[in-house]
């Protein structure tokens, strides 16, 4: 509450000493001045405009009454401006509604007259025709109207002003070397740099796991603070690395600890930024990220999601337009092997699409090294979770070894997302610690969502739903390769209704007959429902998405279908996402339709066939879980007994010939 109080006050300087904040006028309030001069002019000035009548208007009604005080002939105008005594003007509607009045200043009226002569002859005429118009002033003078000339050069002088003013602003950018807001500064690099002053708390201990790929990025460093050390054989320190994974893992995480382990300065910059509307700007800020950074070698450039610049040339749509990206990639490639040397000068750079980059790119002497950083694997997330765990208030009974068993397929962003989720679960049940339940929830929350018991279903939706669940988890369960079951719910979570939970065993190969056996496992809701209320429902929309990618994969990746043979598709390239055929034709399309459709189908019968024969226990599964929401896998065991396979794989044997 004081820290609020103390940013709302005001600081007055203190009395009789002087304040050091001189004021400083602002450019601004010159333009501001002007503008309010314009329309401060137009507004008094537009009762001054007379209205236009002709000489008999002006003889019969104006004169011949007596209503004329003065006239002025304006000999290089063409016109005799004519002005009204003061108590006539109330008189004129026309200019009563154009704002004069008795005290405005004339002329009122004014009438148009094409030689001095004749205009002089016919108003003598009509002064001695009538008499009563009186004495009237006439006057001469040459028009020299101010407005109008203040009017016509305010404009151009408010161009000239403004055109200064920028001129000046992009000046100052110019000259401000890399930090200034000028327009000549666009072409400056966004890059930001760590070096010594630099407090970066990040270090190589805060990376927990990826031993292998820290290890390349730690030698990086290593080469830059003793180059000696491995050039004292001839050899010599590479250009560049390239940090490949999926997202999450920790690419961007290990550059921070390069910045806050290197002794040497660390550029940091987003593909993103070489990137502008204007043409030239890429390749300028690539030219100038480079002049920095040889002016301070030895040092790193780190370039994060370098895909979004280098893009393989040639799949722009637009063909024959001229292509910033490209020509920002052109640039990169001359700066990272061109003539010029870069000694000391180490590229690093970041994505989880290294199938499309450019392989100008790719080859050794730009990028020599591929570093991929994969999702952890147990003994990775282990480490991980003690790391994002530090900062955490946790119970005695916290596992690491169990936390990490939990989350098969977590990145390291996933961990840390558990853990915070955790954190947050355990403050709103009012826990003077987090525990193990805690965790358990965080992870269900963040894999399936958060729960949704508000959500009205009806006493018959929920029986389907309690038979489809308990469907799939009787087959995974009499099945030998499906993944282990966890537990069972019908408690809605996010779009579920409901939801098995298994935990996927973690395997490098994976063998035809353990696909087959998953299938199986997905399909178990959709035969549950068929056999048990001879009828199919929407729910299994997923299952039936899920087992149809899988199906396609084996036939046309995995070289698994016999009709089709050892043929795979898919191309690791990323060259077929520009193509605009088919790798095969139309027949080998309806075949491998034909063989999908036979694959799948004869998974469903499978399926089918196992529920039909433990028909009697798969209902007392959906009873229990009907009556409890959640079973769990020990509940599964004591009615459907042990399964009689590890839950660990088998060596797989060879076969003899």
């Amino acid at each position: 509450m004081a820290e609020n109080n103390k940013k709302d006050s005001f600081n007055f300087p203190p009395v009789g000493g002087k304040n050091n904040r001189n004021p400083k006028f602002s450019s601004y309030w010159s333009f501001i001045v002007i503008a309010a001069f314009i329309i401060g002019f137009q507004f008094f000035s537009m009762p001054s405009n007379p209205e236009r009548i002709s000489w008999q208007k002006f003889k019969t009604d104006l004169l011949a009454k007596g209503e004329v005080k003065d006239i002025f002939i304006v000999k290089n105008g063409g016109k005799a401006e004519i002005v009204l005594k003061p108590e006539k003007i109330e008189g004129h509607s026309e200019l009563v509604a154009k704002g004069f009045n008795q005290k405005s200043t004339g002329p009122q009226y004014y009438v148009p007259f094409g030689t001095l002569e004749q205009f002089e002859k016919n108003l003598q005429e009509a002064q001695k025709e009538y008499p009563e118009a009186g004495d009237v002033v006439i006057d001469y003078k040459d028009d020299f109207n101010w407005g109008e000339i203040i009017m016509y050069f305010l404009p151009i002088a408010l161009f000239v002003g403004i055109w200064i003013f920028f001129m000046r602003r992009m000046s100052k950018g110019a000259g401000g070397g890399g930090g200034g807001g000028g327009i000549f500064n666009v072409g400056k690099s966004k890059a930001k740099l760590f070096d010594k002053e630099s407090n970066i708390k990040i270090t190589f201990k805060d990376v927990a796991g990826l031993a292998e790929a820290k290890q390349e990025v730690e030698e990086i460093v290593s080469f830059l603070k003793s180059p000696d050390k491995y050039t004292k054989l001839g050899g010599k320190i590479p250009k560049g690395a390239l940090l490949v994974g999926p997202p999450g893992t920790g690419k961007t995480l290990m550059a921070k600890a390069m910045a806050g382990e290197a002794n040497v300065p660390f550029f940091s910059m987003s593909g993103s930024d070489f990137v502008e509307m204007f043409v030239g700007v890429g390749a300028s800020r690539v030219r100038d990220l480079f002049k920095q950074a040889k002016e301070k070698a030895p040092c790193i450039i780190f370039i994060d999601e370098i895909d979004a610049i280098g893009r393989a040339r040639g799949r722009n749509p637009n063909m024959g337009a001229n292509d910033e990206r490209e020509n920002t990639l052109n640039q990169l490639l001359t700066e990272m092997d061109g003539f010029e040397t870069n000694s000391g000068v180490i590229i690093l750079a970041a994505t989880n699409r290294a199938d499309i980059l450019d392989s100008a790119l790719l080859r050794a002497g730009r990028f020599d090294r591929q570093i991929y950083v994969d999702l952890p694997e147990l003994k990775d997330r282990e480490e991980i979770f003690k790391v994002h765990l530090k900062p955490l208030k946790l119970a005695e009974d916290i596992d690491y070894s169990f936390l990490a068993k939990q989350t098969p397929g977590f990145s390291g962003a996933d961990i840390a997302n558990v853990a915070n989720e955790a954190a947050l679960i355990a403050a709103r049940r009012n826990k003077q610690a987090v525990d193990k339940q805690d965790f358990l929830d965080s992870i269900d929350r963040i894999v399936g969502g958060l729960e949704n018991r508000s959500k009205v279903i009806k006493p018959s939706e929920k029986k389907t739903i309690a038979y489809h669940e308990a469907g799939h988890a009787t087959v995974s369960w009499l099945v030998q390769h499906a993944h282990p079951l966890l537990k069972v719910t019908i408690v809605p979570r996010g779009k579920a209704l409901g939801a098995a939970w298994y935990l996927p065993q973690e395997r490098q190969i994976t063998t035809k007959e353990q696909l087959l056996d998953q299938m199986c496992s997905v399909l178990g809701g959709r035969a549950a429902e068929e056999i048990v209320f001879g009828q199919i429902s929407t729910g299994a929309q997923n299952d039936l998405e899920r087992a149809t990618k899988q199906a396609y994969a084996m036939v046309a990746i995995y070289g698994m279908s016999e009709k089709i043979g050892m043929l795979s598709y898919y191309d690791s390239t990323g060259q077929s996402d520009y193509s605009f055929t088919k790798p095969y034709s139309e027949k080998t399309a309806e075949l491998i339709d034909a063989e999908v459709k036979a694959m799948v189908s004869a998974a469903y019968e499978r399926t089918k066939q196992i529920l039909s024969e433990h028909r009697e226990q798969h209902r007392q599964v959906a009873e229990l879980l009907i009556e409890r929401e959640v079973i769990f896998s020990d509940d599964l065991e004591n009615i459907l007994g042990k399964r009689p396979w590890k839950d660990e794989e088998e060596e797989i044997q060879p076969q003899e010939l």
